[in-house]
């Protein structure tokens, strides 16, 4: 069973940068994808990028939920078993659970068969 850790979380002041980061306990070019969820505070999970084909392609092939595109960046590192998610110009509606996951597309839809635990952002208006 893959382990993912993230780390990264933090508090964060409304414009502010941070760079999540998600390693993994196995060799990501194995994976099919990978993608990052948040969860705000009182709502339901929901994904905000995924990348796929980063073993063939330099940067792979990214998707982003369409409240944080031009904002964030996710990307993966093969050498470190890493992925990462740079968010930039953070708005308190960014904050939350940011969960890192292992997946696959099926049918053009983003599916998870792996967690980590979370990290927390908080953003400060």
């Amino acid at each position: 069973q893959v382990q993912l850790v993230e780390s990264g979380g933090g508090l964060v002041q409304a414009g502010g940068s941070l760079k999540l980061s998600c390693a993994a306990s196995a060799n990501i070019f194995a994976f099919n994808a990978m993608g990052w969820y948040r969860q705000p505070p009182g709502k339901q999970r929901e994904l905000v990028a995924s990348i796929s084909h980063f073993r063939q392609i330099v940067g792979g092939v990214t998707k982003y939920a369409d409240s944080v595109k031009c904002r964030f960046t996710i990307s993966t590192d093969g050498a470190k078993n890493s992925m990462y998610l740079q968010m930039n110009n953070l708005q308190p509606e960014d904050a939350g659970v940011y969960y890192c996951s292992r997946g696959r597309f099926n049918g053009g839809r983003y599916v998870s068969d792996a967690w980590g635990q979370g990290t927390q952002v908080t953003v400060s208006s």
